[in-house]
């Protein structure tokens, strides 16, 4: 069928990021652009000094890290498929729990969700020599990760076992990580933030590449967790610790203050009754190292009850002049200990410090691992479900350091969703908005695990089965809560349109069937999604089911967003019906896009015909899957 003028075909490729990056070039240097192409002379002309044309320089590298650049920007032409069966609050919740390859979900995601995550919070394998890491395929990743997760035969296992004893054991690891990390910088908005768990066995190369892609001067923290109370005594050195990598999107490396303990806060009390509130004694000396010492800042103090003078210690200075002084001793800021003879010191108020503290890079204030698997326990029984699983009061800390209270985190080594347990519970305490989306490949669980044996075939069962049971707990124990306790569940899967993943193998075949190019087995929620993904929209906006009557004729629509898009995917349709669908659109309320199947029009004329009504209603933007 011939496609009518005036009507787009939206694409079926996610985000090309080599495009955008070039766009982004064209607007920072439209002067190194000649018929299309990189004048790269002019660009090194405009980067100047910053060029460096030596070929000795410090650089990371391993084998196979120029493949794993092609990777991170090859589109993919793959969808997410909704599982709203699996789901809990579907209609209502903004949460996101989504089974694949993250590879390939890092890609769909990136029209969607560019820019707008604020925290990322990952625990990737380690490479201890034991665990697994993902192998991914250059020429078609999609297909890998069907073939490898049984979805076209019973052969293989998700993932390979990448053993110490491999020639290329370090670069098997970065070749996973690299274009990953590449995706998950896109999503961060600009103040946005990572943090990243790992152990001795990559943390350097984990900082390396890190450095690479989110820029050395974007580094915030490593930070040291003490995980265990007494060490192991299966090593020399008993180690008792991981890191958490922190870095952040951009130069802005603010994170949130450390909320202050209840010990911390009782430090400050108000035995004077002090019209400013509880306070505590703070030293007055300013810092004089480094040749900051300040000759008219060297005066006595002198204490208004007993006339004593007080001058600086060790040849040091007062961190106030005079004049300031008087006043903070008249205002009675200025504190000469209990008996009222004491040296002077400053009243620190709690209303005038920092809302928070400075978080360390000594970690041993969270959680240790004990605790998560007492969590996992209270959870699912003395069912064994998860190795090494990380505590929720870790995950609870970081959030409270990276993300506000109506923000998106996204995970995509989510594992047993401690992440998302994490965030419902913090919810819970304070009536947040925080949103979470998960990514977790569906890695098989062994036959002989207690999980396998209690039904649970795969990592990514084990993660909602724990969102589903800790919502539940928390309904139980605080019925009254607003806090979004759902998830909607999505599974990666090859595109819902033919033309979009044509079968080359068969090709005569496939153009044969064209004339029908949607996939049996897919729905009309299916194209949906598919279409909100193409187009970039989040996979969380409201949608509303309806139904546009014609001569007694019913056709199924969506409206999105309350009319920023409306999505018909029956065949068949006539004029009428695409009137029906323009009358939706009001001066008030106009609808900004529709979407229509290529085979929805019986036949050219009408297509025509149904575009022009759509425009006379004032709808440009109508698109064909």
């Amino acid at each position: 069928m011939t496609q009518a003028p005036d009507i787009q075909a939206l694409s079926g490729e996610s985000m090309n990021l080599a495009e955008h990056n070039i766009e982004q070039l064209k607007q920072l240097f439209p002067n190194v652009f000649s018929e299309g192409k990189i004048d790269f002379e002019a660009l090194k002309s405009e980067l100047g000094e910053f060029t460096d044309t030596d070929n000795e320089r410090y650089q990371f590298t391993w084998n196979g890290k120029e493949q794993a650049k092609r990777i991170a920007t090859t589109p993919t032409l793959g969808t997410l498929r909704p599982a709203s069966e699996e789901s809990v609050n579907w209609d209502t919740t903004e949460n996101i729990y989504i089974e694949g390859d993250n590879l390939e979900v890092l890609k769909l995601l990136q029209k969607s969700y560019f820019g707008k995550v604020k925290m990322i919070y990952i625990d990737p394998p380690y490479n201890t020599g034991k665990d697994f890491v993902y192998k991914d395929d250059f020429k078609d990743n999609l297909a890998n990760y069907q073939r490898l997760t049984g979805q076209k035969d019973d052969k293989g296992n998700p993932l390979t076992t990448n053993t110490d004893s491999s020639g290329r054991y370090h670069s098997n690891w970065l070749n996973m990580m690299y274009p990953r990390l590449k995706l998950a910088r896109n999503l961060l908005k600009d103040d946005g933030v990572i943090f990243i768990s790992i152990d001795d066995n990559e943390i350097h190369n984990l900082r390396k590449i890190c450095d690479e892609v989110f820029g050395e001067m974007n580094f915030i923290a490593e930070i040291i967790w003490k995980k265990r109370s007494t060490p192991p005594n299966d090593r020399i050195i008993g180690a008792q610790h991981e890191y958490i990598l922190a870095f952040a999107k951009s130069e802005n490396k603010a994170l949130n203050l450390r909320t202050r303990t209840p010990e911390q806060l009782a430090r400050y009390k108000n035995p004077d009754n002090h019209p400013k509130g509880p306070w505590m004694a703070g030293d007055l000396m300013a810092n004089v190292k480094g040749g900051r010492y300040v000759n008219s800042l060297n005066y006595p103090i002198i204490n208004p009850q007993t006339n004593k003078e007080h001058y600086p210690s060790s040849n040091g200075n007062w961190r106030f002049n005079q004049e300031r002084m008087k006043e903070l001793i008249n205002n009675n800021e200025i504190y000469f200990g209990e008996n009222g003879d004491g040296r002077p010191k400053l009243k620190r108020f709690l209303s005038e410090v920092k809302s928070g503290i400075t978080w360390t890079t000594l970690w041993d204030f969270a959680p240790l691992n004990t605790i998560a698997s007492s969590e996992m326990t209270e959870i699912f029984g003395n069912l064994t479900t998860f190795e090494n699983p990380k505590p929720t009061g870790l995950i609870k800390y970081l959030i409270e350091a990276g993300l506000k209270n109506d923000e998106v985190v996204l995970d995509f080594f989510s594992g047993s969703a401690t992440t998302a347990d994490a965030i419902i519970q913090l919810n819970t305490k304070d009536d947040g908005k925080r949103k979470f989306i998960l990514v977790q490949i569906p890695e098989q669980t062994p036959q002989k695990s207690e999980a396998y044996k209690a039904g649970y075939e795969t990592i990514a069962e084990i993660g909602k089965e724990r969102i589903r049971r800790a919502a539940k707990k928390i309904k139980e124990e605080h019925p009254d809560t607003q806090a979004d306790l759902g998830f909607k569940v999505f599974k990666l899967d090859t595109s819902n349109i033919k033309k979009w993943q044509p079968n080359l193998d068969d090709l005569e075949t496939d153009l044969l069937s064209a004339v029908d190019n949607i996939l049996p087995d897919r729905t009309s929620q299916d194209l949906l999604f598919e279409v909100l993904i193409k187009y970039g929209l989040p996979l969380t906006l409201p949608i509303e089911q309806i139904n546009i009557q014609n001569n007694g004729q019913t056709y199924q629509a969506w409206n999105v967003a309350n009319n920023a898009l409306i999505a018909c995917f029956d065949e068949n349709l006539t004029i009428e019906a695409v009137q029906a669908i323009a009358a939706l659109s009001t001066p008030e309320n106009p609808v900004l896009r529709v979407v229509f199947r290529d085979t929805s029009f019986q036949n050219d004329i009408t297509k025509t015909n149904s575009i022009q009504r759509l425009k006379q209603a004032g709808i440009e933007d109508v698109l064909s899957i």
